[in-house]
């Protein structure tokens, strides 16, 4: 995976996958250290499963033989000096924790942040995703069910609602992050 954005669809098409209906996005800065968090409340897994969920040659899927994303992830920020975490339980949803210093040589980049989070948003509006954003004393966030409601009925995939959502995560990101991240 070759950016942050591209861990954070994954853990979050997991939590989906799991069938989550409310999936919480934390991203925040530390010092010099980028911290993800993603829970959602999906079926969760048993001890078993989740000892399995970090070996890559292991998946729940059928349309593939390998899972790769909390392996890939966990290396990416192993390989950079930071860590990843998982914790689940079965009926209760998973919770997945990396760390990242920023700047590290091979801290990833965090990729199209904005554009990820709009199409998290978009292409799964049965889902309320909430996103918090901290670094400092600066902070936003944003749920997928308070956009919904102030949209009084038109859809989260109108072309112009995904345009909207896209623009002010942009600006979200940028007001708190300040290009602190890659």
């Amino acid at each position: 995976m070759k950016d942050l954005a591209f861990h954070l669809t994954d853990i979050v098409e997991n939590g989906i996958r799991a069938g989550a209906g409310e999936i919480g996005i934390r991203l925040r800065c530390v010092g010099r250290e980028f911290r993800m968090r993603i829970d959602d409340n999906g079926c969760g897994m048993d001890a078993e499963t989740l000892e399995r969920a970090v070996n890559p040659f292991f998946t729940t899927r059928t349309t593939r033989k390998m899972g790769l994303g909390l392996p890939f992830l966990f290396q990416n920020a192993e390989q950079c000096g930071g860590s990843a975490g998982v914790r689940s339980r079965p009926g209760r949803g998973t919770v997945v924790e990396a760390r990242f210093p920023l700047d590290h040589i091979d801290c990833p980049p965090a990729g199209d942040l904005a554009g990820t989070l709009m199409q998290l948003i978009v292409g799964n509006p049965g889902v309320n995703i909430r996103i918090r954003m901290d670094c400092g004393r600066r902070s936003a966030g944003l749920a997928t069910r308070e956009i919904a409601d102030a949209l009084e009925g038109l859809p989260l995939g109108h072309p112009r609602v995904a345009l909207h959502i896209r623009e002010l995560l942009a600006s979200l990101l940028e007001e708190v992050f300040r290009g602190r991240l890659i």
